[in-house]
């Protein structure tokens, strides 16, 4: 019997990009978060923390980005925050928990997504990180052994694909599927694991 990971499709995504939102809650919609492997990369690593209010052209992206996805996805609960985070801790934190528990983990991602595009919340903060966790602050800033490198190997993965933006799944033999997507591709892709 193969080795259930090795079964799942990866997600590699960010928590800045609302793509990766709209794709995260579609596979949740379609109850199919399960088999995917969530992989967090810093598709902007340059991004400030804390989190800085956007304005001008950077703005209007955003509002444009948000309006996009609020078009492709008409019932995602979706607002335009004030701007982007550095989303490093938020991976770190997320890896941590996935490490420890993979369904607390994925219900943790899933809540520091929601967090940022429903409710605006800076995703560099470590109390919010916290709260979201239900770890302490000392967890937060404390990366535990071999999470660093966990999250650094996916971003070497994630830049090997060949491919510079978010989100991606990545499936059996490198199939690849880029950028949010309709439902159908997503299960067609998703089910053939």
């Amino acid at each position: 019997m193969p080795d259930e990971r090795t079964q799942r499709v990866v997600l590699y995504s960010d928590f800045n990009c609302p793509f990766c939102y709209a794709m995260h809650e579609q596979l949740w919609e379609l109850g199919l978060a399960g088999r995917v492997e969530w992989r967090g990369v810093q598709h902007a690593p340059y991004l400030p923390a804390p989190m800085a209010k956007w304005t001008g052209a950077r703005d209007a992206k955003l509002r444009q980005e948000v309006s996009m996805v609020g078009r492709l996805a008409p019932a995602l609960a979706i607002a335009v925050p004030r701007g982007k985070p550095n989303t490093r801790a938020a991976i770190l934190t997320a890896a941590s928990v996935l490490a420890r528990d993979r369904r607390a983990g994925d219900a943790l991602v899933r809540a520091l997504s929601i967090a940022f595009w429903r409710d605006g919340s800076d995703l560099s903060d470590p109390v919010l990180l916290r709260n979201c966790a239900g770890v302490t602050e000392e967890d937060v800033l404390a990366v535990p052994a071999g999470i660093l490198e966990t999250v650094e190997r996916w971003d070497e993965e994630w830049r090997q694909t060949g491919q510079s933006g978010v989100p991606l799944l990545v499936g059996a033999e490198g199939a690849q599927l880029v950028g949010f997507v309709p439902a159908a591709e997503v299960v067609r892709f998703v089910g053939q694991v």
